[in-house]
C-alpha cells in the first residue's frame, strides 16, 4: 500500500475537493476534454462532467489504498453518504491520465 501522502498532489487535491461545496475548484481539476467513467457511463468533456457531478450525492471518502497501475494510479476508497448501500467499501478510482495540475481520464469502478 502506498501512503496517501506520497500520492501526486493532483490526486490528493481531488479527494480534498470532491466532497467540498466549492464545485468550481473541483471542476478546475479536470481538463476541458477530460473523461470520467462512473457506473458504466462515460462523461466526455467538462460540460458532461459538470452534469454528471450534479447527480452524484454528497459523500465522504476514506482512502484505504493507493497503488500504481499499468495506466496511472488506483485509489481505493470507502464512500459514505445518503445513497443505498452506504457505506460502500472497495470503490476504485482509476486515475489513468493526469499531470501535476489536471485529470484527463478517471474511471470509477467497484
Amino acid at each position: 500500500m502506498t501512503s496517501t501522502a506520497t500520492a501526486p498532489r493532483i490526486i490528493r487535491r481531488y479527494f480534498e475537493l470532491a466532497p467540498s461545496p466549492d464545485t468550481e475548484a473541483y471542476f478546475a481539476l479536470f481538463t476541458d476534454d477530460a473523461l470520467v467513467e462512473d457506473e458504466g457511463r462515460e462523461y466526455a468533456g467538462i460540460d458532461a462532467i459538470r452534469a454528471w457531478r450534479t447527480e452524484v450525492p454528497p459523500v465522504e471518502y476514506t482512502i484505504t489504498d493507493v497503488e500504481p497501475a499499468d495506466e496511472g494510479l488506483v485509489v481505493t476508497c470507502t464512500i459514505t453518504g445518503d445513497f443505498p448501500g452506504s457505506p460502500f467499501a472497495g470503490l476504485k478510482f482509476h486515475f489513468e491520465d493526469f499531470d501535476e495540475d489536471h485529470v484527463k481520464a478517471l474511471r470509477i469502478r467497484p
